[in-house]
C-alpha cells in the first residue's frame, strides 16, 4: 500500500485508537458505545483490516480447497492457522526456519493462530490438565506431548502470526456450574501467564488476545469479561460457544458478555457461525469472526445463497443451466453451470470442492463488505431486516 494512501475504513476517523505499535485499532466516530453494530480498522504489520471482518481457516496454513491467491482475490486481508495442528505438522521450529507462517506459505495478508485449547480439550480421552498446562497426546502418532501457557505463547512466537490468542480451557457442553468455574479460574491463570511470556519477548510484533470463558452461566460469564478486560491486552475474544449449545444459548452469551468488554478493543467470536449468526453478533457489537461452516459444507455439496442454503447434489439442479447463485457474481458463479457443479459433485470430482468453496467464502466476504457499509451509512438495522426477508435458510 502506497505510504500516501490512507486504507479504506480510516479516511476522517482518528479517534479511540489503542496504539499497539505497529498495531492500531481505530473505530468509527459513532462507534464508542458499549454494544451495537460498529465499524473499524484494525492496522496489523501486514496490513489493515476492515471490520466487521470473517477470517476463512486455515488449520493447516492451508484454507481447505483453496490457493492463496484465490483468497486474495475474494478479498480476505486475514486467516486463520491452528497451533496445535501446526505444532504436531510441520513443526513450529520449521515454520521459524522458513521466517515464519507468511512466507512458508506464501500468503501476504494477516494471519491469526488459536493457541491450540480448543483442540486439546476437545480431545478429552487423549489429555490431562493441570493447573500447569496439559498433557496430551498426538492423534498422529501417539506420542505425548505438554502445554503450558508459556509454551504455547512460544510456539505462536515462533509460527510468526500477527495475532495470537491466549491458552485457555474450553469447557464442554453440557457441564456443572462448578466445573466450568474451575475452567475458568484456571483459563484467567494462564491468561497471565500467557501476557508474562508475550511481554517477555517484543510484544509489538504480535497482538495477544485474552478468551473470555465461563461456560453457559451468566454469573461466570460476566466475571471472565472482567477479569480479562482487566489484563488490558489489546484484543478480547469470547470462546466456549459453538461447542454443541443451542442457538439461543450462544446469543445469551453475547448479551451477557459483550457490554462488559472494552469498547476500545477489538471483540472476536470464536468459531461462529453462520450468515444468521454473524448478523445478530455484529448486532450486539462484536468484530471479528471464524468459522469452517463456508469450506466444510462446501467440500460436502451445500452452498450459501441470498435465499438460504441449498444442497447442490439435488436433483433438481440436474437440469439448471444458470448459476449455482443467480445473484452471485463470484467466479465459480460466472463461469460454471448448477448443473455442472451437481455433475462434478456425482462423479466425486474435486473441482466440485473448489468451486463451491469459492462461492460460499465469495458470499461470506461479500456479506461482511456489505455490513460494512450499511454500519457507515447508518442502514444497518434495516440491511438485517432486508437479508432475513429474502433468506430461507431457517436458522442454517
Amino acid at each position: 500500500m502506497r505510504a500516501n494512501k490512507e486504507p479504506e475504513g480510516l479516511r476522517g476517523f482518528r479517534i479511540h485508537a489503542v496504539r499497539m505499535s505497529p498495531f492500531e485499532f481505530v473505530l468509527h466516530p459513532d462507534a464508542s458505545a458499549a454494544t451495537g453494530p460498529r465499524r473499524g480498522t484494525l492496522m496489523t504489520p501486514h496490513g489493515p483490516i476492515p471490520t466487521p471482518i470473517f477470517m476463512p481457516v486455515g488449520t493447516h496454513a492451508t484454507v481447505k480447497a483453496m490457493t492463496q491467491e484465490e483468497l486474495e482475490t475474494i478479498g480476505f486481508p486475514i486467516i486463520l492457522g491452528n497451533t496445535y495442528h501446526l505444532y504436531l505438522r510441520p513443526g513450529h521450529e520449521l515454520i521459524e526456519r522458513a521466517h515464519g507462517i507468511h512466507r512458508f506459505m506464501s500468503w501476504p495478508g494477516a494471519v491469526l493462530t488459536d493457541s491450540g485449547g480448543f483442540q486439546v480439550f476437545s480431545l478429552n480421552r487423549l489429555r490431562k490438565v493441570q493447573d500447569e498446562g496439559v498433557w496430551f497426546r498426538s492423534y498422529l502418532d501417539g506420542s505425548e506431548h505438554f502445554f503450558s501457557p508459556a509454551f504455547a505463547t512460544r510456539i505462536q512466537r515462533s509460527i510468526g502470526a500477527d495475532i495470537i490468542m491466549a491458552f485457555d480451557e474450553c469447557a464442554p457442553y453440557p457441564c456443572s456450574i462448578e466445573d466450568a468455574c474451575e475452567a475458568m479460574h484456571r483459563t484467567h491463570r494462564w491468561a497471565r501467564a500467557c501476557k508474562d511470556e508475550w511481554m517477555s519477548g517484543d510484544p509489538s510484533r504480535q497482538a495477544l488476545f485474552g478468551i473470555v470463558q465461563g461456560g453457559f452461566h451468566r454469573s461466570l460469564r460476566e466475571e471472565s469479561a472482567l477479569r480479562i478486560s482487566d489484563l488490558d491486552l489489546p484484543g478480547i475474544a469470547i470462546g466456549g460457544v459453538s461447542v454443541g449449545e443451542p442457538t439461543e444459548m450462544s446469543r445469551r452469551v453475547l448479551e451477557w458478555t459483550v457490554h462488559l468488554l472494552p469498547s476500545d478493543r477489538p471483540r472476536y467470536l470464536m468459531g461462529v457461525g453462520t450468515p444468521l449468526d454473524l448478523l445478530e453478533a455484529v448486532e450486539a457489537g462484536i468484530d471479528m469472526f471464524d468459522c469452517v461452516l463456508p469450506t466444510r459444507l462446501g467440500r460436502n455439496g451445500s452452498i450459501y445463497t441470498s435465499r438460504g442454503r441449498i444442497n447442490v447434489r439435488g436433483a433438481s439442479l440436474a437440469e439448471d443451466w444458470g448459476p449455482m447463485d443467480p445473484e452471485c457474481d463470484c467466479h465459480a458463479c460466472r463461469r460454471y453451470s448448477a448443473s455442472y457443479v451437481r455433475h462434478l459433485y456425482r462423479c466425486d470430482e474435486i473441482l466440485a470442492a473448489r468451486l463451491a468453496t469459492y462461492h460460499n467464502l465469495h458470499f461470506y466476504a461479500q456479506l461482511m463488505t456489505r455490513i460494512r457499509s450499511s454500519i457507515e451509512l447508518g442502514l444497518f438495522a434495516a440491511y438485517k431486516r432486508e437479508f432475513l426477508s429474502n433468506y430461507n435458510g431457517s436458522g442454517h
